[in-house]
């Protein structure tokens, strides 16, 4: 009798171990789900999933493609007829160091990763930002920009309006699109938090230290907004910037930055290719003032014109460096000849 109830009693505990779940650990949460344990207040930011409509899918479809379907049936016309989210932004993580604005690094971490190397920051992680289109973009945009640098929903439709040159998204396009950035919203372990910072976090959570020392210490391991600095061509076109060009650096600009948009004339009327006659032509074009001067339009952009308003936003410094635009002409220099 004692053989077959402990017999039992084995069997249950095996049973039990089999069955028992874990409950979520601390690393395998979000970054806002942990802030929100901690008594932060995101809820003004999530979308609103009671519109008609309103889904993640819609949302992916909309940045990635440009239209949808709608509430009742049938697709949307496109949201612009210029560009799509992804001409510019990024979907996925494109920084190593979530606390700086590095060109250098990311070129070399989104190329690891088969990434475009874009004038936009990327949407993974834009609903932990606080503040959009910073810095020199109130140059460009003026005005505008008050109703979007705080305000995630502001930002989106500054985006699709001045952008993207294309029509203002209706509400539910509007909360799809949110929605869908809420989809890749950064992860704990997105951080890089050492065991001994986590260790705290952990035991705040559990309700032992200090609240806003936890808060304090997730919100410094990634920025709040992206740095934009407008900066100049160079001088003297014909002397460049006057730092030493790489070649092969300039190789993935060209083909992870230029190509992205021109070519086959993806985004752009102005075709482009890795062919010698091409790059002869950028060449010859770099030391001039045109809008085929790699130099004026990296750091201009092309503007729209009559008839036709589609444009090429300018790179930002912490978007393409002083040193990155150097080992672009480098290689474009190397395959002209």
């Amino acid at each position: 009798m004692i053989y077959k109830v402990a017999s039992a009693c084995i069997g249950i505990i095996l049973i039990m171990a089999w069955t028992y779940k874990p409950a979520e650990s601390f690393s395998d949460k979000s970054v806002i789900a942990v802030l929100e344990e901690l008594g932060e207040d995101y809820s003004a930011k999530r979308p609103d999933m009671s519109i008609p409509g309103v889904s993640v899918e819609v949302g992916r479809s909309i940045i990635e493609d440009g239209f949808s379907t709608k509430p009742g049936g049938g697709t949307t016309g496109q949201q612009s007829k210029h560009f799509v989210c992804t001409s510019c932004h990024n979907t996925e993580r494109e920084d190593p160091d979530l606390t700086v604005s590095d060109p250098e690094a990311r070129l070399n971490y989104t190329s690891d990763r088969d990434l475009p190397f874009l004038q936009g920051t990327t949407l993974y992680g834009a609903v932990n930002r606080n503040s959009y289109y910073n810095g020199d973009y109130y140059k460009k945009y003026g005005e505008l920009v008050d109703v979007a640098r705080n305000d995630i929903r502001g930002a989106i439709q500054l985006c699709a309006v001045e952008c993207a040159q294309g029509r203002k998204l209706k509400d539910w396009e509007l909360e799809s699109i949110l929605a869908f950035m809420w989809s890749k919203e950064l992860q704990i372990e997105d951080l890089g938090l050492m065991s001994a910072e986590k260790a705290i976090i952990e035991n705040v959570m559990a309700g032992t230290g200090s609240k806003d020392v936890a808060i304090q210490m997730i919100n410094e391991k990634y920025l709040h907004g992206s740095p934009a600095t407008f900066n100049l061509p160079p001088a003297d076109r014909k002397v460049g910037t006057g730092l030493e060009g790489d070649p092969k650096a300039g190789m993935l600009v060209y083909k992870n930055s230029c190509l992205h948009c021109h070519e086959g004339g993806k985004y752009s009327f102005f075709q482009m290719d890795d062919h010698a006659i091409t790059h002869k032509y950028l060449n010859r074009k770099a030391d001039g003032y045109s809008r085929h001067s790699i130099y004026q339009v990296i750091r201009w952009g092309v503007p729209t014109k009559s008839g036709k308003r589609s444009y090429m936003p300018q790179y930002t410094s912490e978007r393409m460096s002083d040193q990155q635009l150097t080992d672009l002409r480098a290689y474009i220099s190397d395959r002209s000849d």
